[in-house]
C-alpha cells in the first residue's frame, strides 16, 4: 500500500501519459482523414498502442483497488470495461482495433475519431479529479503547524 500522495501522483502521471497518447491518436486519424498517410501505416501505428493503453488503465484500477480509493475506482471501472470490450469484440482475422481494410469501407474513421474525442474528454476530467485528490491528500491535516497564540511555527 502506497501513501496517498504517491498513489495520486502515479494516477496523475498515468492520466497524463494516456492524454498524450490520445493526442497522438487524434493527429494520426486527422492525417489519415486528410490523406497525408495511408491507412495501413496509420492503423499500424495506432494498433501498437491499444494494448499498452488498456494495460496502463487496468494497472491503475488495480492500484486504486489495493489502496482503497473506491470513488476513483468507481470512475475508472467503466472505461476499463469498455476498453476490454473493444479489444474482445475484434474478429480473429482483423489486424486489431484499427483495421486498414474496414476503416474506409465501413466508415469507421469518423467513429474512431469520435471515440477518441470522447476518450480525451473523459481523461481530461479524470486528470483534474486526480489532481484535486493529490492536492487534497498533500494538504491533509494542518500543513502549517499552528500553536497557541499568534505564533506560526513551520518545520522545514
Amino acid at each position: 500500500m502506497l501513501p496517498e500522495p504517491a498513489t495520486f501522483a502515479i494516477t496523475l502521471v498515468t492520466y497524463g501519459a494516456i492524454l498524450l497518447l490520445l493526442i497522438y491518436y487524434v493527429l494520426n486519424l486527422a492525417d489519415l482523414e486528410c490523406d497525408y498517410i495511408n491507412a495501413q501505416e496509420c492503423c499500424g501505428r495506432l494498433n501498437f498502442w491499444v494494448i499498452p493503453k488498456f494495460g496502463s488503465h487496468l494497472i491503475l484500477c488495480v492500484l486504486l483497488l489495493v489502496d482503497g480509493h473506491w470513488l476513483m475506482l468507481l470512475f475508472n471501472v467503466p472505461m476499463v470495461t469498455f476498453l476490454g470490450y473493444e479489444l474482445h469484440k475484434q474478429p480473429r482475422d482483423s489486424l486489431g482495433v484499427y483495421d486498414p481494410v474496414d476503416i474506409y469501407s465501413r466508415g469507421l474513421l469518423k467513429v474512431h475519431l469520435r471515440n477518441t474525442m470522447i476518450y480525451l474528454g473523459y481523461y481530461f476530467v479524470m486528470f483534474f479529479i486526480a489532481l484535486y485528490y493529490m492536492m487534497a491528500s498533500l494538504l491533509k491535516g494542518d500543513p502549517i503547524k499552528r500553536h497557541e497564540g499568534d505564533e506560526i511555527v513551520t518545520d522545514f
